[in-house]
């Protein structure tokens, strides 16, 4: 009976590579193509979490594996504030809670009110965390991470925790009169032959208007600040934020899939689809070179706000884990965690 119920949740998108453009009213770019994915709805729900760790909501997947067991690290909207939390898996769908790994510090730290979306590394016996801190919210109930969003680190011998926190490391500043001053977030991490490559998030504010993007930032020490990219992989016009990048051996192809921030006269901003691009150089990107993957045309259960990407393989599939509100919500509260699946090898939809 569940293969039943499971199998008609689902429902598969056409091979046509082409995606309807949108026209947003600011004319922030749009994207023309589209990648096909099959979504299987929503995997994990919110609100029961250990000692209330979500209660408000879950978003921001980010996924890993060890051996057999797949580690979700998502934003637990909890009752002291959004903190970073666990839960594992074997097969991606059926996960089990283990509660907050990251505790909010004291007032006199940056990740005061918020410790929330991490990204990790391995390097030898260290797995390092690089995970979002911020000392400003929106009021209670929901504390809405605000500005400015910070990297912060901390480190552990096992994945699961516990982590330490290390205030004396400063990953990625911010810096004035660049692409990044309001935002240098955590992305994914490459590991290459010679030194780690980080894809942030950026943003600054102009004339009141946020403008996001995504850098590169270097390094050859985890434990020290990152060498942060004067310029951003793609314009500040096209308003994407967060990174997960799987490598296509088939075609040493490197696809970077991204959150796109939409804007209606209604609703205003919110990140409104999933987007990739896509390029053989790991340091190099072009706009031309992008495609839509989930947004309302294709998600099952969601048509408003759709959250950000982690993507990670699994069999001959790429699995995709987002967050939604659900319906035609765009709020950031009260968000489940969805999965969708792409084909592999993955083929550019050029």
């Amino acid at each position: 009976m569940k293969k039943i119920l499971f199998l008609t949740s689902i429902i598969a998108v056409s091979n046509i590579a082409s995606a309807q453009q949108k026209h947003y009213l600011d004319g922030r770019p749009s994207a023309t193509l589209r990648m096909p994915c099959t979504d299987a709805g929503i995997v994990m729900r919110y609100g029961d979490g250990p000692d209330s760790c979500d209660t408000y909501g879950a978003r921001e997947a980010v996924v890993n594996k060890v051996s057999s067991t797949y580690y979700l690290f998502y934003d637990g909207a909890g009752k002291t504030g959004w903190l970073s939390c666990l839960a594992t898996s074997s097969d991606l769908q059926n996960w089990t809670k283990k509660g907050a790994i990251l505790t909010l510090g004291d007032s006199s730290k940056n990740d005061s009110k918020s410790a929330s979306s991490p990204w990790v590394v391995q390097e030898g016996d260290t797995w390092h965390m690089f995970y979002l801190g911020t000392p400003n919210t929106t009021s209670a109930p929901y504390r809405i991470p605000s500005f400015p969003y910070l990297t912060m680190k901390a480190q552990s011998p096992r994945l699961e925790g516990p982590w330490v926190k290390q205030y004396n490391v400063t990953p990625l500043p911010p810096k004035l009169n660049s692409y990044y001053t309001v935002t240098s977030s955590p992305g994914y991490i490459v590991k290459t032959t010679s030194e780690y490559v980080m894809f942030f998030s950026g943003a600054t504010l102009t004339n009141g208007i946020t403008r996001r993007t995504l850098g590169i930032a270097r390094t050859k020490d985890l434990n020290a600040s990152w060498v942060m990219g004067e310029k951003p992989i793609v314009p500040l016009t096209e308003q994407v934020e967060n990174s997960s990048v799987y490598f296509e051996p088939t075609t040493s192809t490197c696809f970077l899939f991204t959150n796109h921030i939409g804007i209606t006269e209604k609703d205003g901003e919110y990140t409104d689809a999933v987007w990739v691009y896509w390029s053989k150089d790991l340091y190099h990107w072009d706009t031309k070179h992008k495609a839509v993957v989930v947004d309302a045309t294709n998600c099952t259960w969601a048509k408003g706000a759709i959250g950000m990407p982690s993507v990670i393989p699994f069999g001959n599939r790429l699995a995709l884990l987002y967050d939604a509100p659900g319906g035609t919500s765009t709020s950031h509260m009260l968000r489940n965690i969805g999965l969708a699946w792409l084909n592999l090898p993955l083929k550019t939809p050029e």
